[in-house]
């Protein structure tokens, strides 16, 4: 059922490599695709003060840092979105793991998707070309060798036998993505079963389906895999671990496991928040705690997040010595990604008289992506955090500053939080806990 089809899909695809670290959008192409190439990115970068440089230099690539800011920007503006459905809720996506998925499928995309896509994308300010080796070079930069941090990403292919993709499409998903490319008996009623055991495998058993179904008219899934797992740089002491009071958004409060350390952390209070960096490992990755003002709305802090604002804020943190109280939890997370992704200017994608991946199938077939599908995993405990997330994107036919010497922040009402790679500025997680249980 699983067997390669060289007549359809030229080179038979390598395996993934599955060491990367948590954020690799790893690339698209070096080879035009169409008359009509889709071209994208934010010429602004990442904005780190110099302390925080300084604390995590690390080897890597030379990263384009127009793919750092566009990155970022597109998984703020995602976030956003995602959040006006969920108001309230618990939240938790990798950014990552979304744009890799749909930077493979904007790839086939011509004309008026392509440009849609790219500005979706936040890629409008970089020609496909440059997109692409940027990409790469990502990929090789986030090759982490931290043996307190485990980065596993991996992508596939998975398309419909007797569909005849371009060879040109598919080298460059192989070439620039690693990713293992698969002819499928879509009518096999085991076909779901062979994709969800290839992400449940590739997320260590944390992410166990992403396709529930078949339809006669899909003809490609392109899937993203990303799992991360990462040891504090200092543990919390589980000793030091207890119930304490967590207020609810509506003023609910429940008893739930705390846990506790004192120490030195990157840090600022801003305007009505406070915010944490606690680093993994040798500190290329923290994880970001955003804690509103008691009183203050989660949900109106994350609306005023975006670009500009997230690099103001990674340029403010100063290490200082407080104490940091924060709940244990876990969380796993789903939601289809359609009407967000058509409100950042990706919606002709999703129409099937108006989309356009004709660099993408071998025959004069129209072909619109029918469904973007995202799940994730995290748990964060005195060790440290494991997180996980696939996306899979299905394609059918038509047929100011306030300085402290110390600080306290306890963690016990409503907060943001991101996982981000420190030497290029990528978002890999980001979630909000309105609920740690």
């Amino acid at each position: 059922m699983r067997k390669r089809n060289s007549a359809l899909f030229g080179r038979s695809g390598r395996a993934v490599s599955a060491g990367l670290a948590l954020l690799a959008l790893i690339g698209c192409s070096r080879v035009g695709m169409s008359s009509d190439k889709p071209s994208g990115a934010n010429n602004n970068g990442a904005a780190a003060s110099e302390a925080m440089k300084e604390e995590n230099k690390s080897t890597g690539g030379n990263v384009d840092p127009r793919l750092s800011a566009a990155s970022t920007k597109f998984g703020l503006k995602l976030y956003s979105e995602i959040g006006k459905q969920s108001a309230g809720k618990n939240v938790f996506i990798s950014p990552a793991s979304v744009a890799l998925a749909l930077a493979m499928t904007y790839n086939g995309a011509g004309g008026e998707t392509g440009q849609a896509m790219a500005r979706g994308l936040e890629l409008s300010g970089m020609s496909l070309e440059e997109a692409n080796r940027a990409y790469a070079e990502l990929h090789k930069s986030l090759q982490s060798l931290d043996p307190k941090v485990q980065i596993e990403i991996a992508n596939s292919l998975w398309g419909r036998k007797e569909m005849k993709f371009r060879p040109d499409f598919l080298d460059r998903a192989k070439e620039f993505y690693g990713a293992e490319v698969t002819s499928l008996d879509f009518n096999d009623p085991g076909a779901p079963a062979a994709i969800n055991d290839w992400v449940s495998r590739k997320t260590h058993g944390k992410i166990g389906k992403i396709v529930d179904q078949i339809g006669q008219d899909s003809i490609l899934f392109l899937i993203n895999a990303i799992y991360f797992k990462g040891k504090w740089t200092d543990e919390f002491e589980k000793a030091e671990t207890t119930d304490q009071d967590f207020t609810l958004a509506g003023g609910k409060v429940k008893k739930h496991p705390m846990m506790s350390r004192t120490g030195r952390y990157p840090y600022f209070k801003g305007e009505n928040f406070q915010a944490v960096s606690i680093p993994y490992g040798n500190k290329r990755v923290s994880m970001y705690v955003f804690l509103p003002e008691k009183g203050a709305s989660l949900d109106e802090f994350v609306k005023g997040m975006d670009g500009a604002a997230w690099d103001g804020w990674m340029s403010r943190f100063r290490e200082t010595k407080g104490d940091i109280v924060l709940p244990r939890f876990k969380l796993e997370y789903e939601i289809t990604l359609n009407d967000a992704l058509a409100s950042l200017g990706m919606g002709v994608a999703f129409d099937p008289d108006r989309a356009d991946f004709s660099g993408m199938l071998q025959e004069g077939r129209r072909a619109f992506i029918s469904s973007v599908k995202h799940k994730s995993f995290v748990e964060v405990n005195e060790e440290g955090t494991e997180a996980a997330a696939a996306t899979s994107v299905e394609v059918q036919t038509t047929s100011a500053r306030i300085e402290r010497d110390t600080f306290r922040m306890v963690v016990d009402h409503p907060f943001f939080f991101a996982i981000r790679d420190n030497q290029t500025g990528m978002i890999l997680f980001m979630g909000s806990i309105n609920d740690p249980s």
